[in-house]
């Protein structure tokens, strides 16, 4: 967990987890990245995929979060049992609604959040009631996704929540609510404006990139960290590569 924080702080990558199978995780852990994103709000993976994924991380030394696919306490409560160093909430546009999800994560008083030492963040059973709690109220990290001009103009309250852990613009979500493509100037007004009110609150504030160039660019530009690609684009880019390689000098041969 400290190295998601302190990772975050000093601007490193991250990449999402698509597939099932837990190769994926164990291949970005040898690649390097700092940290992998187990995606349950634009995939087909289950919890059972997303213990084994959160497991495997964990034994190579790589930080396991889970993007939930909504805002509800079961499935948040679920991941961070099953392991998960923190969640990313998805389309999170209001104080209140910050709230309700950083109290998904903390246990009474601080949280709703029920206690399940018996899991793999209770060790089975053999970490301390005390310890247990304690990480949990204190160490897990909660990122909440800014995806639509309400969450940008509410950003600096939203931010300015106890227990926001780092924030993420999704500018893909961001451009579809405005009606407009992705790369305006109107997008990228937003997105200042959001890096404005992440550094007033002092909160990490990330983004997810296509590419290393774009990695490279939202960097430069005053982002904390990046979740880069994903482990099927990754797999289909490098197929497609090697395919075109190999087919464009026989398609030569074949044309003379």
């Amino acid at each position: 967990m400290t190295r998601v924080r302190n990772g975050i702080n000093d601007g490193t990558l991250g990449t999402w987890i698509k597939l099932a199978s837990p190769e994926s995780v164990e291949i970005m852990a040898y690649a390097g990245f700092d940290f992998v994103v187990i995606d349950l709000e634009h995939t087909t993976l289950d919890l059972g995929a997303a213990s084994t994924h959160i497991a495997t991380a964990r034994a190579l030394g790589v930080d396991p979060l889970v993007r939930v696919p909504d805002h509800g306490l079961s499935v948040i409560q679920r991941v961070l049992d099953a392991g998960a160093a923190g969640v990313i909430v998805p389309h999170v546009d209001t104080a209140q609604q910050a709230r309700a999800v950083v109290r998904a994560t903390r246990f009474p008083p601080r949280g709703d959040r029920g206690s399940g030492g018996t899991s793999r963040a209770g060790r089975w059973g053999l970490l301390p009631r005390a310890d247990y709690l304690e990480y949990g109220n204190e160490q897990v990290l909660c990122v909440v996704q800014l995806e639509s001009e309400a969450a940008i103009r509410n950003a600096r309250e939203i931010l300015a929540l106890d227990g926001i852990g780092a924030a993420l613009v999704g500018t893909a979500d961001l451009s579809m609510s405005m009606g407009v493509a992705a790369g305006r100037d109107e997008v990228d007004r937003l997105a200042t404006s959001a890096l404005k009110a992440a550094a007033a609150a002092g909160v990490p504030i990330g983004t997810a990139s296509a590419t290393s160039e774009e990695a490279r660019t939202a960097l430069a530009r005053g982002y904390d960290y990046v979740v880069v690609s994903n482990d099927t684009s990754i797999l289909a880019s490098g197929s497609r590569a090697i395919v075109n390689a190999l087919k464009a000098p026989v398609a030569e041969r074949v044309a003379r």
